[in-house]
């Protein structure tokens, strides 16, 4: 049984929520079928954060960013490209966990077809991912509680599974620590 997501990621800061995201999966339904990822990589974001989009305050993009945990926050980049995250913190402070990488573990034929290409490249990038899973912002404020995308927690990784790193692909506040991934797996993004 799926613990409580609201509850749980309400009471992490975004730095917490990023640890402990790691080795969550997302079970996504598509047309009767079912898509299953294991999170292996992310980001952590937050509004005293200037690489956030919640860092100057509440927008109409942003909004999802500031409601309640447990909620995907979904949006377009480079004019080609959608990137999910999850909602984390309390209510009323712009907080949120990017997904930059997962590893399928099932329905992986069907992600074939929705990204043309398989093995690693298949899931192993934050836009990847949301195109393998058909994430788009349609889910945008999507409850990960509920289909068609649930959130699927897990027991925390011990610590020497974790590897702390700079992010990567932004241009402010990158050399902030708040990049997470499991350590030797192969789908975690290229540095």
């Amino acid at each position: 049984m799926n613990p409580n997501i609201h509850s749980i990621l309400d009471a992490m800061d975004a730095i917490e929520a990023a640890k402990y995201l790691l080795g969550a999966e997302l079970i996504r339904e598509i047309d009767g079928k079912l898509l299953r990822v294991r999170i292996v990589e992310t980001e952590a974001y937050h509004q005293s954060d200037a690489a956030s989009h919640s860092y100057h305050g509440r927008t109409p993009r942003t909004d999802v960013m500031f409601g309640s945990a447990g909620h995907l926050y979904v949006y377009f980049t480079y004019g080609m490209h959608y990137c999910c995250n999850v909602v984390v913190g309390r209510e009323g402070y712009g907080a949120a966990v990017l997904l930059r990488a997962a590893e399928p573990l099932e329905g992986q034929t069907h992600m074939q077809q929705l990204r043309d290409k398989d093995g690693i490249a298949l899931t192993n990038g934050p836009a990847k991912l949301c195109q393998a899973l058909q994430i788009d912002k349609v889910l945008n404020g999507h409850d990960l509680a509920k289909n068609p995308c649930k959130l699927l927690l897990r027991d925390p990784l011990p610590l020497d599974q974790i590897v702390q790193t700079t992010r990567i692909g932004i241009s402010k506040a990158r050399d902030e620590p708040w990049r997470f991934y499991i350590r030797d797996n192969p789908y975690v993004s290229h540095t």
